[in-house]
């Protein structure tokens, strides 16, 4: 019950909840998720591991970046997470993330 207590307090955060829907395409950096939320590193990097500690994400270090990608197997979570991708689908919010990550340049954006 304490990991499914987790797993929901994760999700009750609109932008954690935008930063699992730009995960579900491919991995991504820090950098690339503040550039679309319009919000600090540090802030991102504070979601990140409310991800984490439940079990919804991991990273990989990748050269100068680390990576986050959804976590898709495990107790509770496929089911959760296979619900989760049919969400939010038409939902504007989502759809301009989508179009805005399509101009993250990590090279840019993390190497000021």
């Amino acid at each position: 019950m304490k990991e499914l207590e987790k797993i929901f307090k994760a999700l009750a955060d609109i932008n954690r909840l935008r930063i699992l829907k730009m995960l579900q395409a491919r991995k991504r950096c820090v950098c690339e998720l503040a550039f679309v939320l319009g919000i600090t590193q540090p802030s991102v990097s504070r979601h990140i591991k409310k991800l984490k500690n439940a079990g919804l994400i991991e990273s990989e270090k990748n050269e100068f970046w680390t990576d986050y990608c959804l976590i898709e197997t495990g107790k509770h979570i496929e089911l959760i997470i296979k619900q989760f991708k049919r969400l939010c689908v038409n939902d504007n919010l989502v759809k301009s993330d989508l179009e805005k990550i399509k101009k993250a340049n990590r090279q840019k954006l993390c190497c000021k």
